[in-house]
């Protein structure tokens, strides 16, 4: 089923469906899984993605396209790339050639894209470019530029200009490992070296790796390498996942500068995959922002949405901090722009709750935002409980105190029998800052989000609960707990 804006829907009810995420990315209708080509050019931010456009399961891959000036409000545009007689087109990025090392915009500059030809289990390296951003596509006639040297999973390159060496740099996920190539001209490409074989994780297939350099703590004469590579199955919450290293990269070799054995999860909920960061942001900006495919490939195919299936999470600021502990690790941010979504319903400052007092008796809401900052005095758990019915129906957030543990339980958050993978509670250590919990989290019609102590930690989950699941409990267990300051913002809809 295919529809657009105007076609068999009132313009009213347009992205109004039971489940229909109302401040995330979904496409109109069918199929979508993998970010790809994020790119920012002329103005625009370009989301491609994987995308099958005549039904609501994985099936032939075609690259779908939208672009937004906010990374919030997006607009759709046609399909980008269709399967052709070299095979699907599987994932892959996009880049603005600005010095046209490939010769294909006559001196001037445009956007070229690098993705993966899969045809009969054979996976291959190719190009297009666009001249007109990014409206229409053609795809280089001596394609694949990237032979397959006999790797059944040979796929998702990534790709970026090394400043160092002066050349394209490409990683892609080459089955328990990734490989390294440069290019002068994206045309040509030379094996520079592979990682991964005996670090971090390896419950699967790596997939989509991304590749980029970040200061620490915003000091950019201290920077390190981050590669952010998935991992279709043993992630941390069950099913494919994320994961990330730290380390430096000569234009030549990854080197990770953890213990091989360490995993670095990049999210501890169950539906952040494939996460692609945009390529070619302003310096003026300064930013590295991704998003992911908010699913798991455990139950992404049975999700009971209609007439759309998957959503992207929302965009997130990525940095680098140094913790108490002298380790560098990654943290995630919601992006600015998502703020202007913003409606204050409910303001709480400085003051005590306990298991008889629900602060958030008075508030329903199913779409919003909400930031706190909550210090147990006597209370052995406590958090809060969102898209509640009087039926049972929550999704709890909640803290352990003792064991200093974060939570994320969906066990009850409505609809699930759809994969006996999908409810659960996922968990993570994060020690309290400066005697207090802080938390910011996102509710959509069919997700939750959430962001502790400014990033350290991030829960991703999909939850599809009743439309009438609206009530929101400040929940107390074993005592009291002080409410230092607490706002929830109603979010409005970008689809309308």
């Amino acid at each position: 089923m295919t529809f657009t804006k105007g076609q068999n829907k009132e313009k009213t009810t347009y992205y109004s469906e039971t489940y229909r995420p109302q401040f995330h990315f979904t496409p109109e209708a069918n199929w979508m899984n993998d970010p790809n080509g994020m790119v920012y050019y002329a103005g625009e931010y370009h989301l491609f993605y994987q995308y099958h456009p005549h039904g609501d399961t994985w099936g032939p891959m075609h690259w779908g396209h939208a672009v937004s000036k906010d990374m919030v409000h997006w607009e759709h545009l046609p399909i980008a790339f269709e399967p052709d007689e070299l095979g699907m087109i599987f994932s892959g990025s996009a880049v603005v050639d600005w010095n046209d090392t490939t010769g294909f915009f006559n001196g001037k500059d445009g956007l070229v894209a690098m993705f993966t030809h899969a045809n009969d289990g054979l996976q291959r390296q190719s190009i297009a470019y666009s001249k007109d951003k990014g409206r229409t596509w053609e795809k280089y006639e001596w394609n694949p530029v990237i032979e397959n040297p006999g790797i059944k999973d040979f796929r998702d390159p990534k790709v970026l200009w090394h400043e160092e060496t002066n050349k394209w740099v490409m990683v892609l996920a080459a089955g328990q490992k990734v490989m390294f190539y440069s290019s002068p001209n994206l045309k040509e490409w030379d094996f520079l070296s592979e990682f991964g074989l005996e670090d971090g994780a390896h419950g699967g297939v790596w997939e989509c790796p991304d590749l980029f350099q970040l200061p620490v703590d915003g000091n950019h004469d201290n920077k390190r390498w981050v590669l952010q590579v998935d991992l279709g199955d043993g992630a941390i919450a069950g099913g494919s996942g994320g994961q990330y290293f730290i380390g430096e990269f000569d234009g030549i070799t990854f080197t990770n500068e953890n213990a091989p054995s360490e995993v670095l999860w990049v999210d501890y909920g169950k539906d952040f995959y494939a996460a692609q960061s945009f390529s070619d942001v302003s310096e003026e900006d300064g930013r590295r922002v991704w998003l992911a495919w908010m699913s798991n490939w455990k139950y992404a195919n049975e999700v009971p949405t209609n007439p759309w299936r998957s959503a992207m999470s929302i965009p997130r600021q990525v940095e680098l901090i140094e913790n108490k502990k002298g380790q560098i690790k990654l943290i995630q941010k919601p992006v600015v722009e998502l703020e202007g979504l913003r409606q204050k319903v409910k303001e709480i400052k400085n003051e005590v709750a306990c298991a008889e007092r629900n602060l958030l008796s008075d508030v329903q809401a199913d779409v919003f935002e909400l930031v706190a900052e909550l210090e147990d005095v006597t209370a052995t758990e406590f958090g809060l409980k969102v898209r509640k019915s009087t039926e049972g129906q929550e999704t709890t957030i909640g803290y352990e105190v003792k064991s200093e543990t974060l939570f994320v339980d969906r066990t009850h958050s409505g609809e699930s029998d759809f994969s006996e993978e999908f409810s659960g509670r996922h968990s993570v250590q994060i020690a309290k800052k400066d005697g207090k919990l802080q938390l910011r989290m996102f509710v959509d019609r069919s997700s939750v989000e959430v962001f502790a102590n400014e990033g350290e930690a991030v829960f991703t989950n999909l939850i599809f609960p009743d439309e009438e699941s609206k009530g929101l409990e400040l929940y107390v267990v074993g005592g009291e707990i002080r409410v230092h300051s607490l706002v929830i913002y109603p979010l409005t809809t970008t689809w309308r």
